[in-house]
């Protein structure tokens, strides 16, 4: 018989933590795909986060190391120069990356490190009860803006690949989403495409991955789909943002 499919060997077998919904589960296994299509099993080094993620090191069948909050980038700077064979990167949400660990991620694409981040947008802070983050939409309710973030008091969420892609040290800086299977196919080759350059030697590279909270948003698994597509995508537009220096 013909085999057509089976999963990934850079995933382990223990069950994913993550709330019904949440995508964070389809992006580690476009990011363990990747490492597995190509041939980097026994050089993958990966930096979990803390946040939602922070259990990555039990997902990911390669080398893990957990980083303070928001230090990510500076761990996966150490390892990278002290190991640059190895294909390095870090897995963050939007509240380790773009609140507390924002001077460590801007840094480090400005120094043009030889590291891939994984960034994964859900506009709120998941694990910690539903706070507003750097990346919650003007409007959206949670529970430290429970009448909606009001762009005078609390300012305006910060769209980070933006603000990347004018670094000189930044080669690839692009945003996807898992909304549906046409975009989760794009996320891959950009995650992929992350990699490769990586692996080329070039500069820092970011994928913005937009994602969804079904928990705290208070929306079922699709609701939450249709929330992503119509609210933060007008917001954070897709494409690429630097590609090349």
């Amino acid at each position: 018989m013909t085999k057509v499919f089976q999963k990934t060997k850079m995933l382990t077998d223990v069950p994913f933590h993550y709330c019904p919904g949440c995508t964070h589960g389809i992006i580690h296994r476009l990011v363990a795909e990747c490492i597995e299509e190509l041939g980097m099993e026994d050089k993958a080094v990966g930096v979990a986060p803390v946040g939602c993620a922070v259990f990555a090191y039990n997902y990911f069948n390669c080398d893990m190391m957990e980083a303070a909050h928001g230090r990510a980038p500076a761990v996966a700077t150490g390892i990278k120069r002290t190991c640059p064979e190895d294909l390095v990167f870090t897995y963050q949400g939007d509240g380790d990356l773009a609140s507390i660990g924002t001077a460590e991620i801007v840094h480090a694409a400005a120094r043009g490190e030889k590291i891939t981040t994984i960034f994964v947008n859900n506009a709120i802070y998941g694990m910690t009860g539903g706070q507003m983050a750097p990346t919650t939409l003007v409007g959206q309710v949670t529970t430290t803006s429970p009448y909606g973030r009001n762009a005078e008091t609390q300012g305006l969420p910060v769209r980070m690949a933006e603000m990347l892609g004018t670094l000189d040290g930044a080669y690839y800086i692009e945003r996807t989403s898992t909304h549906d299977v046409a975009n989760v196919i794009k996320t891959k080759k950009a995650i992929k495409k992350a990699f490769e350059y990586q692996m080329q030697g070039k500069g820092f590279s970011m994928v913005e991955i937009l994602s969804t909270c079904p928990t705290n948003w208070g929306l079922n698994p699709v609701e939450a789909l249709d929330w992503l597509k119509e609210n933060m995508i007008p917001q954070y537009p897709l494409g690429v943002t630097k590609e090349g220096k």
